[in-house]
C-alpha cells in the first residue's frame, strides 16, 4: 500500500487532491496533516476521513516532533506539501507568518523525510535512499514575478518574486532544490496557475465575487481590473501533481498551467453573466440571494445583477501585472494536458457553490469578517 502524507490537505487545493486520490486510487492512505489556520476547514474533507484510507491528524508543519512521529508510524512514500500560508494580501499584512511557515515549515518537513527514508551512503558519502519516495512541493507561478504583454514562465525563466508571499514560496523551491543537490533527494516541485473550483476560500477572487453578488454587494476589483492572470481548474491541477509525482523526473520542476489567460475584469464581468443566466433559467437557485427586490413574476428579480455591481478599489501593493505559464515540459514528458477549458469550468464553478452554500456560510464566519473589512475598507476609488 502506497501512503501518502498531505501537508494542508484540508485547504483549497490540498483537498481537492486528497478528493482525487481517493476517487482514482484504492490502494493507497493518505495522512492529512493540516493546523486549520484560515484557511484551512475541516468540513471540507470530513466526509473522506474514514481513519483507515484517509487519516486526519491536526498539527503544524513547523512541530518536528510531530513530523518524526508520524514517519515512523505510518511510514510515508510520498509526501506532498500544499501546507502554506497562501494569500497576497495576508502577507502583505504579515510578512512573517509567511517566512515560518512556507520556507522553515518546508524544511523541517525535508529533515524528516530525510531522516526516515535515508538507508546509508553511497561510495561518494552521499546519501542512498529508500526505493518509491519522494518528496513533493508545491509552489506558484508567482515566484516568476510579473510579465509583460507578450511571453510565458517555462521553468527557466530566473525567480523574481515580487510580494512576501511570493519571496517566502521562491525561498522554499530553492531550500528544496538545495536538498536535491545537497543529499540528492528524491524531490520535485510543481509550479501552477491560479486555480479555481471547488472549496475555494472566499477571499480569493472568483468565490468572492460569487459570495458578494449573492449577497447584494459591491464587488472590488483592483486598480482598473487589467492584471491578466491563467486560470486553471483544480481537479485538472490535482492530476498534474498525481503524474508528477509518480513519473516526474527527481530534482525537476515541472510548471502546470491551463491556457485561459483572463484580465480580471473579464473573470469578474463573466461571473455576473453566469450567476445571471443560472438564475434565469432555474429560479429556484434565487433562494441564495441575501438582497431580495421583487420581480414582475413574483420571484426575487435578478435585474439588478450587472456590471454595476463592479466597484474598482485602490491597487494592491506591488501587484504584478500578468502571470501565464508555458506548460510544454509537463505535456511532452509526462502527457498532461488541462482538460477544463475556463468557459466549463467557471460554469461548474459557481454550480458547486450555489449548491453548497452552508459551507460558504461555515467558512466566512469568524475571522474573515474581520478580515474583508481590513482589506476593502475606505479603498473606493471615486
Amino acid at each position: 500500500m502506497e501512503k501518502y502524507l498531505i501537508t494542508g490537505g484540508a485547504g483549497f487545493i490540498g483537498a481537492n487532491f486528497v478528493k482525487y486520490m481517493l476517487k482514482s486510487y484504492s490502494g493507497i492512505q493518505l495522512v492529512v496533516l493540516d493546523a486549520l489556520t484560515y484557511a484551512g476547514n475541516l468540513a471540507t474533507i470530513e466526509d473522506d476521513v474514514d481513519n483507515e484510507r484517509c487519516i486526519f491528524v491536526k498539527g503544524d508543519i513547523c512541530d518536528r516532533s510531530l513530523a518524526d512521529r508520524l514517519f515512523a508510524e505510518y511510514g510515508f512514500n510520498y509526501v506532498v506539501n500544499f501546507a502554506a500560508e497562501s494569500h497576497v494580501d495576508r502577507s502583505i499584512e504579515n510578512p512573517q507568518s509567511f517566512l515560518v511557515t512556507n520556507i522553515l515549515g518546508a524544511q523541517n518537513l525535508l529533515d524528516a523525510a530525510r531522516s526516515a527514508w535515508v538507508t546509508g551512503s553511497d561510495e561518494n558519502g552521499y546519501p542512498t535512499w529508500k526505493e518509491n519516495v519522494r518528496f513533493h512541493q508545491v509552489s506558484t507561478d508567482e515566484v516568476y514575478g510579473s510579465l509583460g504583454e507578450t511571453g510565458y514562465f517555462t521553468e527557466k525563466t530566473p525567480l523574481d518574486p515580487r510580494s512576501p508571499y511570493s519571496a517566502s514560496k521562491t525561498s522554499a523551491d530553492l531550500v528544496v532544490k538545495a536538498y536535491r543537490e545537497t543529499y540528492k533527494m528524491p524531490v520535485t516541485i510543481t509550479r501552477c496557475s491560479n486555480n479555481y473550483g471547488p472549496y475555494h476560500f472566499p477571499e480569493k477572487l472568483i468565490p468572492l465575487i460569487i459570495k458578494n453578488i449573492l449577497e447584494g454587494k459591491s464587488l472590488p476589483v483592483y486598480g482598473d481590473g487589467s492584471n491578466v492572470r491563467d486560470w486553471l481548474y483544480v481537479e485538472d491541477h490535482c492530476k498534474a501533481i498525481d503524474k508528477v509525482i509518480k513519473n516526474g523526473r527527481a530534482g525537476e520542476v515541472y510548471n502546470v498551467g491551463g491556457h485561459n489567460e483572463r484580465r480580471n475584469i473579464q473573470i469578474v464581468k463573466a461571473i455576473i453573466r453566469t450567476i445571471r443566466r443560472i438564475m434565469t433559467e432555474r429560479p429556484e437557485y434565487r433562494k441564495h440571494l441575501r438582497k431580495q427586490v421583487a420581480g414582475a413574476d413574483g420571484l426575487p428579480s435578478v435585474e439588478w445583477i450587472n456590471d454595476d455591481l463592479i466597484t474598482f478599489v485602490k491597487d494592491r501593493l506591488g501587484h504584478d501585472q500578468r502571470y501565464a505559464i508555458d506548460p510544454a515540459k509537463i505535456t511532452n514528458e509526462l502527457g498532461w494536458k488541462p482538460e477544463t477549458d475556463f468557459e466549463t469550468g467557471i460554469v461548474k464553478t459557481i454550480q458547486w457553490y450555489l449548491d453548497n452554500q452552508l459551507w460558504v456560510e461555515q467558512i466566512v464566519a469568524g475571522d474573515y469578517l474581520n478580515y474583508y473589512e481590513r482589506m476593502y475598507a475606505g479603498r473606493e476609488l471615486k
